[in-house]
């Protein structure tokens, strides 16, 4: 397995369309073709009920579109779990938490030189779900364990899938949490995220990807067992660039996912071919003056959407604009620096 640079364009898993066949299209646009996870089709769509499927003590309140962890409950089907957890397909995504998946599943997989998948991380989730009494479910120390031991198992069993259909897949964690466990209202160290953090992505057996669109502290994830790294470069490019560990991130042959091109429809009606390509290179730029190897930079780079849409204005017209200017601008620079 080898992960894929040379700014080939990818992009995270959530798109705001209703309309699978044309999610797909978008998906199989990119070099680097994703399963598209579609909220708006159907609740279980929604990456934190997705990721639930057969956690212990897991409700999920279509109606009220509400999800939340029963401790009583958690508790009586945890002997019923763990002994379910020897069976692999236990970490399975079906068709009702995942339709989309199984219609990806169904093309020819095999051309591409890489395919997408990804899971909820379980920070994220961990910080979202509450209790019956509203308290994060990863303050509950018994729950937080199973907690990354299940990501773990779903992120390898979704690996053990795509592989049935490419030699190389990459599977990402969307992981918004990060960014709060460095501040004081979350209760939850960095200490503590960085060890259960380093536990989980030793237990992976695959090329290992984060997301995030978020301002986390980037040293963190920079010096972590990670392969990819993806984030939103139009907004918090000029962050990232500043951090030393970037170039060394680089240097050990690990990509970065530069989120460049806005997918809300007010930024990219202002933006273009030049304007994107010159907000990249001034970001690759900041790197060379710090003494980084500008072929590095470019052989270790995919580009890819700065963010998801979900509720913006005309969203999904913007997001389909976003990835038709992705393209263009991959295109030229693939041709810039030889790249094909």
């Amino acid at each position: 397995m080898q992960v894929i640079g040379g700014c080939a364009t990818s992009a995270m898993g959530i798109l705001p369309h209703k309309d699978v066949d044309k999610a797909l299209e978008m998906a199989f646009s990119l070099d680097i073709p994703f399963w598209p996870q579609l909220p708006h089709v159907s609740y279980y769509e929604d990456m934190y009920v997705q990721f639930s499927e057969h956690f212990p003590g897991i409700k999920i309140d279509e109606e009220q579109q509400r999800i939340t962890l029963d401790t009583t409950l958690f508790y009586e089907e945890l002997p019923a779990y763990l002994e379910k957890s020897a069976d692999p397909d236990t970490f399975a995504l079906s068709e009702k938490y995942a339709y989309v998946f199984h219609r990806f599943l169904e093309h020819d997989l095999s051309k591409y030189p890489a395919i997408k998948g990804q899971v909820m991380g379980p920070i994220s989730f961990g910080l979202r779900i509450t209790d019956e009494d509203r308290k994060p479910i990863i303050f509950h120390d018994d729950v937080r364990m199973v907690l990354f031991e299940f990501t773990r198992e779903k992120i390898n069993h979704q690996y053990r899938v795509l592989r049935q259909h490419n030699p190389n897949p990459i599977i990402f964690f969307d992981e918004p949490g990060l960014e709060f466990v460095f501040n004081s209202i979350s209760g939850y160290t960095s200490d503590m995220a960085k060890r259960d953090l380093a536990d989980l992505l030793a237990g992976i057996d695959g090329i290992k990807g984060v997301h995030l669109c978020g301002n986390p502290d980037w040293d963190f994830l920079l010096n972590a067992d990670i392969d990819v790294l993806s984030f939103d470069a139009y907004n918090r490019g000029d962050v990232i660039v500043r951090y030393e560990s970037v170039q060394r991130f680089i240097e050990e042959g690990k990509v970065l996912a530069w989120g460049i091109v806005p997918s809300h429809i007010e930024q990219i009606e202002n933006e273009t071919e030049d304007t994107i390509i010159d907000r990249l290179e001034g970001l690759w730029d900041t790197l060379v003056a710090k003494g980084a190897d500008k072929d590095k930079i470019v052989q270790n780079a995919q580009l890819a959407p700065a963010t998801c849409n979900l509720v913006g204005p005309r969203n999904e017209e913007a997001v389909e604009q976003a990835y038709e200017l992705l393209q263009r601008v991959a295109a030229r620079l693939k041709e810039k620096y030889r790249l094909d």
